[in-house]
Parts: structure tokens; C-alpha cells; sequence
């Protein structure tokens, strides 16, 4: 038996041989050009020289087939082919392509005969409407605008203290700039401390930019754009007032951003989703570090797909994935972990504090931000756990990051209610970001660790409870969910 049965190869027939060659099953093609033969069967193909249409040749050949493609170009030999499958295999799929001047005659033949009808004319229509005027194409053409519209080079700021959705989208906007003919240069202040974060970028060997708030010179930069964030000065060490010019992002913003232009799209699970789009849209060539930090952009902030995923996350993983190093990737999610990762999972537990459904912890003093998402991530996987709060200081600041899984209330507003009037704070339903200055709380220097932990554990404990317990959602019942980070500048979530 035959799996799949060309019957007609032209150049619609050649490409699909192509796509589908490696594919499991049977491949047989029947043409009556010498030439196109003996260049299928020069690859390996399996193809017969003969009439695509005679009973004879195509019996003798096939025996059976549970796909017939016909893809002739001359539609008479499409229909003829047509009528031939329907009646030597009627319980094939049947793929009729209409091919250059079909008739109507031959077309409503085809249509009748066949399971599914290839137009060309159609097909290049709707993808010439597609690309030229929807709403994504409105979008990448306004960003292209305003890149060639920048004289000097762009400065492609991520977050302060990047996660991988920052950073793949800011060398993929950097791309895009270069491609359109402008400079760029990703850059970032704070640290990558996060083991995997440290990995992504080596591996990948992404040439980043680390900058100190005091040395930033805005005159060095001819633009700024700002990726996975949406204000300067919020989350970012940026004067307030700098002028922006691209802002790409979906985080749900508490103010509209202000910049030329804006693409921001809280319905995706990732920025690295929207670069893709534009990347794709503008046929940019990938190169394998680009397509690689992408994807592990849009897993990494969706949560492999289980997190506020959208369609549109999926489809931008589909496209990437063929270009990427999947290998790498796994070199990425496996690096060694930290003694003060584990340090700091180990006091989350020995502290810990649980409500119903809600546990909350305070590790006192860090070593390493990043340490925090991942006991949070850590412990949402108690049993009866749906939510989680991490928090520690350092710097005078206190820092906290939470977790949320099977839950109603919004966390991102939870945390503005509970901490926006002595910080800032924000984020999604489930992943959430701030930050608060101990203040006069006092500084790690002024006052004993165990002291200072017990005065912050009284302030963000019982804050966070309180919240929850009040949001109307909940019912008074401990059963929130979401992400949060209290950092200097943040309110958006970390990742």
C-alpha cells in the first residue's frame, strides 16, 4: 500500500514532495515528464514514468493509496486524474490542485471529486490580504517606520536583572533594527544572576551591554526602545523623562506608555511572541542564537506552555523551532545550581507560613534575587499549596516573588492592593512584580538579620494575608494565586 500517491508533479507537486519526503510512509509519484522522474527519483523519491491519468499505469504502480494528491499544472489532466483516484481508491483523502486557467467547468469538476481543493489563485490572495492589511501587518509596518526614522544607534533596553523573554526579545529587536539599517545594541543594568539565566546568554554567546545608572549618557543613543517593559524609570534604572521611541511588551501596564511606537499585547505569554511575529512578518533570516532565545523566551514566560499561554505563543513556537538548536536548549535548563539557591529554598521551607491554601516565607537576607522565583516555583508544588509568597532584603529593599496555580483572584491586583500605597507592585493574575525600601524599618547594617526578618515578616505576612482574605473573590478564603517581586523599581512581574 501507498501512503501518499502524487499524481502530477509540477512545481506544486515538486515542493510538496519536498516537504513531505522525510515523512513516515510510503511516498510514490506518477508524471509523464522524463525529466522531473529521474530528478525525483536522483533524491530518493519513489516515481513511476507514465500517463498520471491511465488506469493502467496508475493500478499497476500504486495498488492502493490512503492520500492521492493530483498536481498537474494543466487543470484537464487534474480532472481526469481526480475522476481516476475517486474511482481506483474511493476511500483515499483526495487533494485536488486547480492549477493555471482551470475553468469553471473544471473546477466545479474538481470541487465535486475531491475531499479538499487546493485554489492558488485564492491562497495567494489571502495571504497577500493577510500580510498587507491586518492588523499585524499595521503593526510591524509602523515599527519598521519608526526604526528608519532613528539617526544614531538605538539602545534596546530590557528590565533591570533580565529573564530570557527580555533578553531574546531585545537581540531580536536589535535584528530587526540592523535589518532595516540602524545600529542597535541590547542593553541592561542590574545583574543575570540566575544560573539559568547566566547559562542562556553564555551558551548563546549574546553580546550584551551592562550599564551603571551613573555612567548612562542619553545623548550616546540616537533612539530607545524598551522591551518586556513599558516605562523608563519603572523596573529599568532610566531617568523618568526619557524620551522613548519603541516600546514592545505584554505586560498589562498601569499607565499607557508613552513613545512613537507601541506594541503592547496583554493577550500573549511572552514578548518573545511579538518579536517573533515581527521578525517573521518582515522575512528577516533567523540565525540559530536569535530563534533559540526566542523560544526559550516564550517557554520560559509561559511555563512551557501551561502559563497564560495564547494561540498566538504556539504559533510563534512553531515557526521558531525549526531554526533553533533544541540541544542547546537543554544545556540551558540543566546548569548547576548555586549553594545560596539552595540555601535559600532550604529557609523558605523552615519558615514557612501557611493559611488555607496560601503559604508565605521570609528568607532574610539574600545573596541572589533570582533564588526567590525559584522557591517560589519550588514550593506551589506542596500538596494543598495554590499560592505563594517568597520575600527576603537586601540593599535596604525588600524583594519578593510568588507563585499562583488553580486560583480566581487576580494576584497582579492583589499586590498593588496589599503593597502599592509603601511600594510598588504588579503584574498578571499569576506572576506578579514590586519592590519596597525597608525605610525606616532600618538597613541590614543598622539592625540584626534575625531582628530585621522578624520586623519585615510582620509587615508582608500579615499584608498579604489581610488582602486576601478581604478581596472579595476569595470569599475570605486563603485560596489566591499569582507572582510577585518587590524590587527598587518594579512593577512589573518577574520571571
Amino acid at each position: 500500500m501507498v501512503s501518499r500517491l502524487i499524481l502530477g508533479c509540477g512545481t506544486v507537486g515538486q515542493n510538496l514532495v519536498e516537504a513531505i519526503a522525510d515523512e513516515p510512509g510510503s511516498l510514490l509519484v506518477i508524471d509523464d515528464a522524463e525529466n522531473r522522474i529521474d530528478a525525483l527519483r536522483e533524491e530518493g523519491v519513489s516515481a513511476t514514468l507514465g500517463d498520471p491519468t491511465d488506469p493502467e499505469t496508475v493500478r499497476g504502480s500504486a495498488g492502493s493509496a490512503e492520500m492521492v494528491v493530483v498536481a498537474d499544472p494543466d487543470p484537464e489532466v487534474n480532472r481526469r486524474a481526480a475522476e481516476l483516484a475517486t474511482e481506483l481508491f474511493p476511500n483515499a483523502y483526495v487533494v485536488g490542485f486547480l492549477g493555471e486557467g482551470c475553468d469553471d467547468d473544471q473546477r466545479e469538476a474538481i470541487e465535486a471529486l475531491a475531499d479538499h481543493v487546493v485554489d492558488p489563485i485564492a491562497a495567494i490572495a489571502h495571504r497577500v490580504l493577510a500580510v498587507a492589511l491586518g492588523d499585524s501587518a499595521v503593526r510591524t509596518a509602523g515599527l519598521r517606520r519608526t526604526l528608519r526614522s532613528i539617526d544614531g544607534t538605538l539602545g534596546v533596553f530590557m528590565h533591570d536583572n533580565p529573564d530570557p523573554d527580555a533578553i531574546a526579545s531585545a537581540v531580536a529587536l536589535c535584528r530587526i533594527a540592523e535589518q532595516v539599517g540602524v545600529e542597535a545594541e541590547p542593553c541592561y543594568f542590574g545583574d543575570i544572576s540566575h544560573q539559568e539565566n547566566r547559562a542562556f546568554v553564555n551558551l548563546l554567546d549574546l553580546d550584551l551591554r551592562n550599564l551603571q545608572a551613573a555612567e548612562f549618557d542619553p545623548d550616546e543613543f540616537g533612539g530607545i526602545a524598551l522591551v518586556d517593559h513599558s516605562r523608563p524609570g519603572i523596573n529599568d534604572q532610566l531617568p523618568a523623562d526619557t524620551a522613548v521611541d519603541v516600546v514592545v511588551d505584554h505586560h498589562p501596564p498601569k499607565e499607557a506608555p508613552e513613545a512613537t511606537f507601541v506594541d503592547l499585547r496583554s493577550d500573549v505569554g511572552a514578548t518573545s511572541t511579538l518579536l517573533a511575529e515581527h521578525v517573521q512578518r518582515l522575512g528577516i533570516d533567523l540565525d540559530e542564537a536569535v530563534a533559540t532565545g526566542l523560544l526559550y523566551g516564550i517557554r520560559v514566560d509561559t511555563k512551557d506552555f501551561s502559563r497564560e499561554v495564547s494561540t498566538a505563543d504556539f504559533e510563534a513556537a512553531a515557526y521558531l523551532l525549526p531554526h533553533a538548536d533544541v540541544g542547546l536548549l537543554e544545556r540551558v535548563e540543566s546548569p548547576s545550581v548555586s549553594a545560596d539557591t539552595y540555601e535559600t529554598l532550604a529557609r523558605a521551607i523552615r519558615n514557612r507560613r501557611i493559611e488555607g491554601s496560601v503559604l508565605a516565607t521570609c528568607v532574610g537576607k539574600l545573596a541572589d534575587r533570582d533564588a526567590l522565583a525559584q522557591a517560589a516555583d519550588q514550593l506551589l508544588d506542596m500538596d494543598g499549596i495554590t499560592t505563594t509568597l517568597v520575600y527576603g532584603f537586601r540593599d535596604g529593599t525588600v524583594y519578593v516573588s510568588a507563585r499562583a496555580r488553580g486560583t480566581d483572584i487576580d494576584l497582579g491586583e492583589t499586590m498593588r492592593a496589599a503593597f502599592g500605597q509603601i511600594g510598588s507592585a504588579g503584574g498578571h493574575a499569576d506572576m506578579a512584580g514590586a519592590q519596597i525600601s525597608l525605610g525606616l524599618l532600618g538597613t541590614v547594617e543598622q539592625e540584626e538579620e534575625a531582628s530585621l526578618a522578624s520586623v519585615v515578616s510582620d509587615v508582608i505576612t500579615d499584608r498579604f494575608f489581610e488582602t486576601i482574605q478581604s478581596t472579595p473573590e476569595s470569599g475570605g478564603e486563603y485560596a489566591h494565586g499569582g507572582d510577585v517581586s518587590f524590587d527598587a523599581t518594579a512593577v512589573e512581574p518577574e520571571n
